[in-house]
């Protein structure tokens, strides 16, 4: 059929309309022959354009009451029925309208109504651009549908439906069919045939469970994100190949070899092997502890699992039986085996550990200063009468004076030859008497005797040790005391040897000590164990020794370089003694001859002084010990050298002498080739009379 070109009034579109509606048969006879419609609408009601398109495609088209709007539909080219039926349906989508086809009749409805409504299901014939409502159903091969509906929700209309079924693993789709055809194309792009083959990597440095362990980690999210569906990506180990098994899609296997191959790279430090060679602590003793961590480790780790710690306590209890440490006392080394985490803080105790201690030297000085004073004075006399009838009955007074009365007087004399050295009367004696076969005999001593003595003893005790290292320091002797002896009476075959035991007990300073370097700040923590004996040089009982001793047992808090006392005693006694006639004694003048006075002052004075200094590297340690072979070797300077003597009695003889110091190594990292050597003492020139050797020639003191 002609048509003509509709001109833009109302009046004219009714027109036009009115003669498409009365030759209705007309257009249908000119669909095959071919004919073309060229529809120009202007403002014109839906309902218009309803009966035009119903009048040249042949269709029953029922709309719902809702459907009121106001079109225009414009072209310049003419077009078939059926691409007109296409403009249709576009313009009915612009304004939010749907046309569903049901048993042969169209029913024009708003779109939010569409989905509810029995539609084209499964549509073949239906052409992918069209925009008539549609239903599809799509099978997802490689990947999950749950996880494709939130990425394609937002490519499709509000009034679209779109819905998976996880257990088909499809998606269900229902909208126009050029949005259903480009969702579909898109979902064919996404939903690739996966690689899901299995790769076997080897590792050469690592081990294996421990990077399973780090990459599952790592892709713990993503794994969650997949779970429903798809082909996640799997990582296991195989201890016993020391092997990592990778399954899943080929790009993710790709990315977890990548991740592989990079943590199954070799250590700085050699591997799961390692030989530590110490140059401090004691191996034997630190291969101990490091046991004993790795099984509170193990042990603490598999008692109480946080969540998800079955495989910690897994990795726990594997790093056990892969770890193992023991010690070289010949090398004083540490081979420790263990995976790459548990070396590392084993290697880090180590390192804490195997550090420099500190070193201090301890000085004591024990102070003991006693002056003993007793002075006796006294009277003895005897009066008697070798007469029988004599008048004179006897009278004496005997009383000791210093240990010796007038009766050992009358000995000695008697019997020069009984005296000895031991039973010589010491101080001053007087004597007077008369004795004779006849008369009045009469014997009189006046004895006087004083003794001063003063005790001034200084013993200065040194000792050098580590830090939290017990020193002890013995400068005794071992004196022998009787504890037991059997004499035999008895004789024939059964007699018995006499024998006597002897223990033998050491008499001197002895000095044990522990310090503590306080790290924080200069303070040393001491324990100290000080004993300081002698002999007293008298007997007591069964003639044995008699030895005073002094002990301190305490723990002190000093500071670095400061001197602290420890104890001590301070004493001052006075004894006065009397011995007297009653009632005679007491007479002025006269009663000197009744009595014997004696006195008796002891003043002792002990005191223990300590000192620490801390030696925190060799530079101190080398000063000090040159300081103290400088004083040495100038004790020995002085005591061999006497310019008095103008005549040597030996002559040509070198008194000993230490060799000097020697002097820094420059080549010698650390030690005394590292160390500031103290000024030399002016006395190292030596004394007259002696050849000083060259240095080069005198080796270093052992």
């Amino acid at each position: 059929m002609h048509h003509q070109t509709v001109t833009r009034t109302p009046l004219r579109a009714l027109w036009v309309t009115a003669v498409l509606a009365f030759t209705a048969t007309g257009i249908v006879g000119a669909q095959t022959n071919g004919q073309r419609i060229t529809p120009n609408f202007k403002d014109a009601e839906i309902g218009v354009i309803i009966e035009a398109v119903a009048a040249a495609t042949g269709k029953t088209i029922i709309p719902d009451p809702r459907v009121r709007a106001q079109i225009t539909m414009l072209s310049t080219t003419a077009m078939t029925p059926t691409e007109f039926y296409e403009a249709f349906l576009s313009v009915l989508q612009v304004h939010n309208f749907v046309a569903v086809e049901s048993g042969g009749i169209i029913k024009i409805v708003p779109d939010s109504n569409a989905r509810q409504m029995p539609n084209i299901d499964l549509p073949s014939r239906v052409n992918g651009g069209s925009d008539e409502l549609v239903t599809q159903i799509i099978a997802v091969q490689n990947v999950n549908a749950a996880q494709l509906v939130p990425v394609l929700r937002p490519l499709m209309p509000q009034a679209a439906h779109m819905a998976a079924y996880p257990p088909g693993n499809i998606l269900i789709l229902s909208d126009r069919a050029a949005n259903v055809n480009r969702v579909m194309r898109i979902i064919q792009r996404i939903d690739q045939a996966g690689d899901n083959e299995v790769d076997i990597l080897n590792l050469q440095h690592a081990t294996a469970s421990e990077v399973v362990r780090v990459v599952n980690t790592f892709f713990q999210q993503q794994q969650g994100q997949q779970e429903g569906g798809g082909s996640p990506t799997r990582v296991i180990a195989d201890d016993r190949s020391n092997s990592v098994l990778i399954g899943g899609e080929k790009s993710s296997r790709l990315r977890v070899k990548a991740l592989v191959a990079h943590l199954d790279t070799p250590l700085e430090s050699g591997g799961d092997t390692q030989v530590r060679y110490l140059h401090f602590a004691d191996a034997e003793k630190i291969a101990t502890k490091l046991k004993e961590q790795i099984s509170a480790t193990v042990a603490i780790t598999g008692g109480a699992p946080p969540a998800g710690g079955a495989a910690q306590s897994g990795v726990a209890a594997s790093a056990d039986r892969s770890t193992t440490i023991w010690a070289d006392p010949e090398t004083n080394a540490l081979v420790i085996t263990a995976p790459a985490k548990v070396m590392r803080s084993l290697m880090a105790v180590v390192d804490k550990l195997d550090i420099r201690r500190a070193q201090v030297l301890i000085e004591a000085i024990i102070v003991d200063v006693s002056v003993n004073k007793n002075a006796e004075l006294g009277v003895n006399w005897a009066v008697w009468s070798e007469d029988d009838d004599t008048r004179i009955p006897l009278g004496t007074f005997l009383s000791p004076v210093g240990g010796v009365n007038l009766a050992n007087l009358a000995a000695a004399v008697d019997n020069p030859s009984s005296v000895t050295s031991t039973t010589v009367p010491t101080g001053t004696t007087l004597g007077i008497g008369r004795i004779a076969a006849t008369g009045v005999n009469f014997a009189a001593m006046l004895r006087a005797i004083q003794g001063d003595s003063t005790t001034n003893v200084i013993s200065t005790p040194q000792a050098v040790t580590m830090d939290n290292q017990e020193a002890e320091l013995k400068v005794a002797q071992e004196v022998p005391f009787i504890t037991g002896s059997y004499a035999s009476t008895g004789g024939g075959q059964n007699e018995l040897n006499p024998f006597t035991t002897v223990q033998r007990q050491e008499v001197g300073t002895i000095l044990k000590i522990t310090p503590q370097v306080n790290a924080g700040g200069p303070l040393v923590q001491l324990k100290i164990e000080l004993e300081s004996s002698e002999l007293a040089g008298t007997s007591g009982d069964a003639n044995s020794l008699i030895t005073n001793k002094r002990t301190i047992n305490t723990n002190v808090l000093i500071e670095d370089g400061g001197i602290v006392v420890l104890g001590g005693l301070i004493r001052d006694s006075a004894t006065r003694g009397e011995q007297r006639v009653p009632y005679l004694g007491r007479i002025p003048i006269l009663g000197e001859l009744f009595k014997t006075r004696s006195r008796k002052r002891d003043k002792t004075n002990l005191m223990v002084f300590i000192r620490p200094k801390v030696l925190r590297d060799g530079v101190a340690a080398a000063y000090e010990t040159d300081a103290k072979y400088n004083f040495i070797r100038e004790q020995q300077r002085k005591a061999g050298s006497d310019p008095t003597e103008l005549l040597p009695l030996i002559p040509f003889n070198k008194d000993p002498l230490l060799p000097p110091v020697p002097p820094p190594d420059p080549n010698r990292a650390g030690g005394r080739g590292s160390e500031t050597r103290p000024p030399p003492s002016p006395s190292d020139k030596p004394p007259s009379g002696q050849a000083d050797e060259p240095e080069k020639k005198t080796p270093p003191p052992q």
